[in-house]
């Protein structure tokens, strides 16, 4: 099985890279077609789970970083 990194995006999305799937509450597994994926943080996006960029135009804001303890 190959690595997956989930990227924490200051002020944006989720971005995953590497061999995934994403299944919804049903089941169903949406397509990715193998390539980097943006996951929204945020709530704003018209297409869940999937990032619209929709941050940028409410002012989304978070940026947490890994704590020394």
């Amino acid at each position: 099985m190959s690595e997956v990194t989930v990227r924490v995006k200051d002020n944006g999305p989720f971005l995953l890279q590497g061999d995934f799937s994403i299944v919804d509450a049903e089941g169903h597994t949406f397509d990715t077609d193998g390539k980097a994926t943006a996951l929204c943080r945020c709530g704003a996006s018209t297409n869940q789970p999937f990032c619209t960029g929709n941050h940028q135009e409410i002012g989304f804001e978070s940026a947490p970083r890994v704590s020394d303890s």
